[in-house]
């Protein structure tokens, strides 16, 4: 099993937060590598929310080329910020050259663009670098995108954190989601550390997903170029919630219905019994098979969690107005809003979609039970 630690936040906080509540579960992880995504960014990226940020890893030849590349294409480095490490990375850590985080103008030529189309183009360019990157193995891309920044590595979270000195004031966020894995695979692709992350919208889960080659085939014959890559089998997850939002118009309501969706003994007497008989007949393709934790962030900063209908994965929100975490462990919660009011802490069941808005002024439960909100 992985271990999982997100928070939100009206003031900005620094990743080691969630870092440390990772090694608080380090027993739920191995240290085999961490991922961190971090939005609504504070410091002087602030500034800065719709500049598109690129995140990812390089070699010095790598670097050379994206910078040739970007320029080529009329991308300007608007800023950029320094990630000083040691000439000797600790152990179980590679020897990089460059942890980049850089943001960018836009080219003039896309001015006066939609949004859709500024959204896709940059869908685009992040495929287009991680592809020359896969081609001669010099970069790694994670994310292009407005207000996002993420950071994946081998080794142990709290070790990786502190060598790349990730309490620096730059990096301090409002929304922080942190995985801590556990290697299941035989070899080790960073590309398969969570949290996984598409045109705002991000996840990450503790757990397996048996049903994932029928889901993948289904995406990609989508026609849509991001669902792509699943080194590992969680990144589903966070293409079924673009598809649920994007393809299908609906909210963060119906992605249960999608993942998990009511047997046909509860399907009876539902105040949507047509619409969601509907819904799992034409995504049946998309039904998971766990057991799965899944904690995510939506484009408009709210983050959820949800379960699976075997609750073999654990899960528990918590915290106070002004600052929610959600968490593989109570123990992670409590190292980290140890004052909130333990009395109200939610461990959501198989039906139950637990939400912290971008106000962050409660913890909000949608049961399946419920009706949903109608696409407008």
């Amino acid at each position: 099993m992985c271990r999982l630690f997100a928070l939100t936040s009206e003031e900005p906080q620094s990743p080691m937060m969630a870092v440390r509540a990772l090694d608080v579960m380090r027993e739920g992880h191995d240290g085999s590598g961490v991922g961190l995504f971090l939005s609504d960014l504070g410091g002087p990226l602030e500034e800065m929310r719709g500049a598109p940020i690129l995140s990812g890893i390089f070699s010095n030849e790598g670097l050379k080329r994206l910078d040739q590349f970007m320029i080529g294409i009329g991308f300007m480095t608007k800023y950029k910020m320094s990630i000083k490490i040691p000439k000797s990375p600790p152990p179980g850590v590679p020897k990089r050259d460059v942890y980049l985080i850089r943001a960018y103008e836009y080219p003039e030529t896309w001015e006066g663009l939609s949004q859709e189309e500024l959204d896709y183009r940059l869908l685009m360019t992040r495929l287009q670098l991680r592809q020359m990157g896969e081609e001669k193995g010099d970069m790694i891309i994670y994310s292009f995108w407005p207000d996002v920044i993420m950071l994946k590595e081998l080794g142990d979270p709290l070790t990786v954190a502190e060598y790349l000195q990730l309490e620096r004031k730059e990096l301090q966020a409002r929304v922080i989601m942190a995985q801590g894995r556990q290697n299941t695979n035989y070899a080790i692709n960073l590309y398969a550390c969570h949290p996984f992350f598409i045109q705002g919208i991000a996840s990450m889960t503790n757990g397996e997903n048996t049903a994932f080659v029928p889901i993948r085939e289904f995406l990609s014959s989508r026609g849509f170029p991001g669902y792509m890559g699943y080194q590992s089998d969680s990144e589903v997850f966070t293409h079924i919630l673009h598809f649920t939002l994007h393809r299908l118009g609906m909210g963060i309501e119906a992605y249960k219905h999608i993942i998990t969706p009511l047997q046909d003994d509860d399907l009876k007497g539902h105040p949507q019994e047509g619409l969601l008989k509907t819904l799992k007949q034409s995504c049946r393709r998309l039904i998971i098979d766990g057991p799965n934790c899944v904690i995510g962030c939506l484009p408009d900063k709210s983050l959820f969690m949800v379960q699976d209908r075997k609750k073999l994965r654990p899960g528990v929100v918590g915290g106070r107005p002004g600052l929610y975490a959600f968490s593989s462990e109570i123990c992670g919660l409590d190292a980290t809003i140890p004052d909130r009011n333990k009395n109200e802490d939610f461990q959501p069941m198989h039906l139950d979609t637990a939400i912290v808005g971008p106000d962050r002024l409660e913890v909000k439960i949608c049961s399946q039970m419920d009706s949903l909100p109608l696409p407008h």
